[in-house]
């Protein structure tokens, strides 16, 4: 047997991650949206999914929760072709507002914060693409492998992709183990540098991307320099270098709840010193800190803390 990106690292991921597995008839056992929050994905092959080469969402997976979480949209499911036009529209816009600019009004929508006017005398509603917090549950949580997109002439495959409701937020890149010459730089590399700027539209959605050749991971935004991208790390898990290493990462990191709160909560935008839009995604240290002083002041108790980070690790973010 030979070795390979795909049947080692991409495998990995996907075993680390799926609920159904990855053996033959996996993918036909359907997301439960009422039996709780799941913690793992359902895996479905990238050829099967209902989609053409050519879109970036799989618009029936999405149209479906349209009507699942808006009830305005549920009363008239052909208020969904609404929603769905405008973010073809911003999908389109990336060529004219770039990938950074489009990435963020995606999000704003993601997020819950744009309205249309589906509520009584055309009042104006939020529209829901996600449910979070109690609603977590109503989403469809999917791990596809070798997803292909065309836009116009150029044609690209991704190794892993994860989607919530049809949508795909997270993009992960899988290198050959048996090489020592191919690290995970390669990997963010073809993203950052090939991807990201070859079929732009892929990543209007994005939340962060993923690289690994199975001994290190890493993860970054859209546009981030790749010396940037950082390590996923927890209080159990401090170690990298082998592939039970990086699978215990993308099990800690790839958790639903976690890809939501970054989402939600650990994403912002901002101007640089070249007054270019720039995305700015958590790191490790930020994610655990932030969440750790939510749950004191929650609980009300203990009243106060300390917090270490050394130089350079956010804390001014933080």
């Amino acid at each position: 047997m030979v070795f390979n990106e795909s049947n080692t690292v991409e495998q990995m991921i996907l075993d680390a991650v799926s609920q159904s597995g990855t053996g033959p008839g996996a993918h036909e056992k359907p997301t439960s949206y009422l039996d709780g929050a799941p913690t793992t994905w359902d895996y479905v092959p990238g050829p099967s999914l209902p989609r053409n080469l050519e879109e970036v969402l799989v618009w029936p997976w999405l149209q479906d929760a349209l009507v699942r979480l808006n009830p305005e949209i549920a009363a008239q499911p052909e208020r969904a072709e609404e929603v769905l036009y405008v973010l073809r529209t911003i999908l389109l816009s990336v060529q004219a507002e770039g990938l950074v600019r489009a990435n963020e009004l995606f999000t704003a929508w993601l997020r819950g914060e744009k309205t249309m006017p589906f509520g009584p005398n055309g009042e104006h509603v939020p529209i829901r693409l996600i449910g979070v917090g109690e609603d977590i549950s109503l989403n469809q949580y999917t791990v596809a492998n070798q997803w292909t997109f065309r836009q116009g002439p150029v044609e690209k495959r991704f190794d892993v992709v994860f989607l919530v409701n049809g949508i795909p937020l997270v993009i992960g890149e899988a290198k050959t183990p048996t090489r020592a010459s191919v690290t995970w730089f390669d990997g963010a590399f073809q993203v950052n540098e090939i991807y990201e700027k070859q079929v732009p539209a892929m990543f209007v959605p994005n939340v962060f991307s993923f690289a690994t050749e199975g001994k290190a991971f890493r993860y970054g935004s859209v546009r981030m320099p790749i010396d940037l991208w950082g390590p996923w790390r927890d209080e159990e898990h401090q170690a990298e270098g082998t592939l039970a290493h990086v699978k215990k990462t993308v099990q800690r990191m790839m958790r639903p709840e976690v890809v939501l709160d970054i989402l939600q909560f650990f994403t912002v935008f901002a101007t640089d010193k070249k007054y270019r839009r720039i995305k700015l995604i958590c790191r490790y240290q930020q994610y655990e800190t932030v969440n750790k002083m939510v749950a004191r002041v929650v609980a009300g108790k203990p009243k106060k803390g300390l917090i270490w980070h050394f130089q350079g690790s956010g804390k001014s973010l933080l």
